[in-house]
């Protein structure tokens, strides 16, 4: 989907992802102990409406929640105050977006695949210069799979990774956690499928 017809769908009350968290949280916290949450930089690319984004706060990170459409960040600042808690937003394109400080948690999931190839190395550098050394980045998204159809709302815009792709961008990095694997969607009230890829890597000391 491009940026109008994203916006067009923020613009509705409803909340088009829901409320409830990517089940990605959980697996973020499984690297970074409660007591070491507090006061670290979290930035969610391609925040959407917020959900994961208002999770992260309601743990105690602060959050820059960053999307290309204006309606979802609204919509994110709403959940976050229905919420009791607090977050940043920036308007930006995920394809040429620049980080504005260091961060300790990279996260992004359902976005990457805006990315166009040819851009993937200078933003993934980007992205990987400004995460604080010992710290995390958390990616997940949509691959090229021989099972898999490309999904009915799949935009022109949105090009596939393939398997080995996106660790390869960290491959200078500690791999903590890699998994691919298949679930089913709904989204445009159409039954199909995804392939993706999940890593979450970890910046090592001997690189500034």
């Amino acid at each position: 989907m491009d940026k109008k017809q994203l916006q067009e769908i923020y613009l509705k009350p409803d909340y088009y992802w829901g409320k409830k968290p990517n089940e990605l949280v959980d697996k973020v916290l499984e690297f970074i102990p409660d007591g070491q949450i507090t006061n670290k930089k979290l930035i969610d690319l391609g925040a959407g409406e917020g959900r994961d984004s208002v999770f992260f706060a309601l743990q105690g990170f602060n959050v820059l929640a960053v999307e290309i459409a204006p309606a979802g960040l609204e919509k994110a600042v709403k959940l976050a105050r229905e919420n009791n808690t607090t977050i940043e937003t920036m308007e930006a394109d995920i394809n040429d977006v620049a980080l504005p400080k260091i961060f300790d948690v990279v996260y992004s999931i359902g976005t990457l695949q805006y990315i166009r190839p040819e851009n993937r190395k200078r933003q993934f550098g980007k992205i990987k210069n400004n995460t604080k050394t010992g710290d995390i980045n958390v990616m997940c998204t949509f691959v090229e799979h021989p099972d898999v159809e490309i999904a009915p709302d799949w935009g022109k815009n949105e090009c596939l990774y393939e398997s080995q792709e996106l660790q390869s961008y960290y491959k200078d990095w500690e791999l903590l956690y890699s998994n691919e694997y298949i679930f089913d969607c709904k989204s445009s009230n159409i039954p199909h499928q995804h392939a993706v890829r999940i890593i979450i890597a970890r910046k090592p000391n001997n690189i500034g």
